[in-house]
């Protein structure tokens, strides 16, 4: 592809979507620099990697517990105004976090605490999210608006950790949590200039309220549906063996002996490369065999994680982040635009919230193993043997459900 052949993506022709589009980037970017900052602080606090592993479960218990019944919430009412309310609770806890560390008060306790309300509320926030952006464009603009979402969160993504470093050395730990809680105000207004959005809300289920039935047929949904399923699974295993990324603070300061600048550096390397997937994708109305790229992709990413906990070299690690982050970013355009397309808007919340229980429960479990193999094994071993295990559930996958490789991308067209 030739750059002159670049042309406005079409999702942004669409006046309501660019808004909710740049106020993803400018959230992204401060939610990014809030994270890895605080995993620089874990580190600043303890030396002991397991301390990972107690985020992990902050983040995850509350997904777990939570998910279903936000994307029900969804489902049953307006996705703005569940929305308001999830951003306004995670600027109060990122306010919380500032306050904390500015007067020097705060213990990993406190972090795991807030950690788990901010899951809380991603439960809810998530779904809601996701559903929108269908409402927001035509269907035949559903691929590249996923394309410009995942390019506005790898920007966001590179321009936070890299923040990060810099905010901490120059301005110190607590602004980092400060200028979160201001960038969830560009989502709030752009929530507010967007004005009414329509949805599809079956009025049976929001005649029944929140009920096990519901969220049952939510499931029986996703099991009816092979692409999806598999597609699930895949992002499970994935990212809950490759997620090792997590104790990158360890790998700049004990294996490649970096300040915090460079570990910005190395925080902004894995969007870097997703970026630039996001804008090759961004331009394309049909991709062919969806099945197989996407599990290619997943092989590449294992491949470039084991090279990551293999490296001692800053340079040969920033190259093995970006190839990491390219390759996610083209699994991840995959999965979302097949499971949109698939998914009637009446049940998009449900979908998607069952769908985060995997894509944010690997993760978060991943965390909590990263940091017991790193804690009995050492970092790198951590990092290479996510890797490998990465490789091996691909394998797997396309051998149980064969339909996931054979997936071409025209089935989804023909049911529209």
């Amino acid at each position: 592809m030739t750059w002159h052949k670049f042309t406005v993506p079409p999702a942004l022709k669409h006046r309501r979507f660019v808004l909710f589009w740049l106020s993803m980037m400018i959230s992204t970017a401060g939610s990014q620099m809030m994270l890895w900052a605080l995993f620089w602080h874990l580190r600043t606090l303890s030396d002991q990697p397991i301390v990972v592993s107690g985020i992990g479960v902050a983040r995850f218990l509350p997904i777990l517990i939570l998910s279903l019944i936000g994307g029900l919430v969804a489902d049953m009412y307006n996705r703005r105004h569940v929305m308001f309310i999830s951003q306004i609770v995670m600027t109060l806890v990122s306010l919380t976090f500032g306050l904390l560390t500015y007067f020097g008060i705060i213990q990993i306790w406190h972090m795991y605490i807030l950690t788990a309300i901010q899951a809380a509320a991603l439960a809810f926030d998530m779904p809601a999210r996701q559903s929108l952006t269908p409402n927001l464009v035509p269907r035949e603009d559903l691929p590249s608006a996923f394309s410009l979402n995942s390019m506005s969160f790898n920007i966001g993504s590179v321009v936070g950790p890299g923040l990060s470093g810099l905010v901490i050395a120059s301005m110190g730990q607590s602004w980092t949590y400060f200028l979160d809680a201001i960038s969830f105000g560009a989502v709030i207004l752009s929530l507010i200039l967007i004005g009414d959005v329509k949805q599809d809300i079956n009025p049976l289920v929001r005649q029944q309220g929140i009920n096990l039935e519901a969220i049952k047929e939510g499931i029986a949904f996703i099991r009816s549906q092979p692409i999806i399923l598999s597609s699930m699974i895949l992002d499970f295993f994935a990212t809950f063996f490759s997620s090792a990324n997590t104790l990158l603070p360890f790998v700049a300061r004990d294996i490649l002996k970096v300040g915090a600048v460079e570990y910005g550096w190395l925080s902004a390397a894995q969007p870097v490369g997703a970026v630039g997937i996001g804008l090759i994708f961004s331009q394309k109305a049909r991709v062919k065999k969806q099945g197989k790229l996407l599990l290619w992709s997943v092989v590449v990413f294992g491949l470039a994680t084991i090279a990551f906990g293999l490296s001692t070299s800053l340079w040969i690690t920033l190259l093995s982040l970006v190839v990491i982050g390219g390759s996610d970013a083209v699994s991840t355009i995959l999965r979302n635009t097949i499971r949109q397309l698939i998914t009637p808007d009446s049940m998009r919340g449900r979908m998607v919230s069952i769908n985060q229980i995997f894509f944010m429960g690997g993760p978060q479990l991943g965390e909590i193993e990263a940091g017991m193999v790193a804690q009995a094994l050492g970092t790198p071993m951590a990092i290479l043997t996510g890797g490998l295990g990465c490789i091996l559930a691909v394998i797997w996958i396309g051998r149980h459900w064969p339909a996931l490789p054979g997936y071409s991308g025209e089935e989804a067209s023909q049911k529209a």
